[in-house]
């Protein structure tokens, strides 16, 4: 009685079908930044931190880094050289990892399928000790996976996630992923160079501190707004983050003073 009450659809389907592509993007608001999220903010962040760090070692290098005693031109070469090195590293290590895991995924799915197909006998009982193990009653348990029984297809997705435990990565792209870490590691990652790139006068690592701290503080409102977490929560953990790594950089810096 319990599984037929599962079973009841909570609408008219035939009077009012059901539009999921239209219910994602109104309900959930799936875009490219959200999808994108996670490279978006490591890309980032360690843009913005591995630029600074090179900026920062060299101002912690000079005897006063309020000046601009280290040639510029020495800064720039440094700061491009290791943000586009670093960028393509990132970017290609983020690409084989993913096609790693897709790999693996797949061999591992490739397997759980040839056991449901030549022994769903023991494949149906594991399922029904997963189901009950996740709350429902036996007589449900035998029942949903009788049903998963019609669809291997589905038993194998529903095993591959409850029983192996591997989340599916068969649906991520990449090569946009790796596009997407480093676009936003060149992009975030320039933010410190800018004030050597149009030649400010003055104090320059000064200006770099300020616009790296407006960098961190954007990626972590963006972090914030589209993850629906506490804005000054995001903000914090990103800036001091990225001033650790940057304090860090200053203070070895320091042991080769001009």
């Amino acid at each position: 009685m319990g599984f037929a009450l599962l079973m009841e659809p909570p609408y008219n389907v035939g009077m009012n079908a059901f539009n999921l592509e239209e219910h994602l993007r109104r309900e959930h608001k799936r875009n490219a930044v959200s999808e994108y999220l996670r490279e978006i903010v490591y890309g980032g962040n360690d843009g913005i931190v591995t630029t600074f760090a090179v900026v920062s070692g060299f101002a912690g290098a000079q005897s006063n880094p309020m000046t601009n005693a280290v040639p510029v031109v020495s800064i720039l070469l440094f700061g491009l050289a290791n943000l586009f090195a670093d960028g393509l590293s990132m970017a290609l290590g983020s690409f084989l990892s993913l096609r790693a895991d897709q790999d693996v995924y797949r061999s591992e799915k490739a397997k759980e399928h040839h056991e449901i197909i030549h022994d769903p006998g023991n494949e149906y009982e594991e399922t029904v000790e997963i189901l009950k193990r996740k709350k429902f009653t036996e007589p449900d348990a035998r029942a949903i996976a009788t049903i998963y029984r019609k669809n291997t297809s589905y038993w194998t997705e529903f095993m591959m996630k409850d029983e192996l435990e591997m989340p599916n990565p068969e649906g991520e792209k990449p090569h946009l992923i790796a596009v997407a870490t480093f676009i936003s590691f060149i992009v975030f990652g320039s933010i410190p160079l800018l004030p050597y790139i149009f030649r400010i006068s003055g104090n320059a690592f000064g200006v770099s501190i300020g616009f790296t701290a407006f960098a961190l503080l954007t990626l972590g409102v963006l972090r914030a707004s589209v993850t629906k977490r506490v804005i000054i929560r995001g903000i914090v953990e990103t800036m001091l983050l990225g001033s650790i790594a940057a304090s860090a950089a200053y203070f070895v810096g320091t042991f080769f003073r001009l």
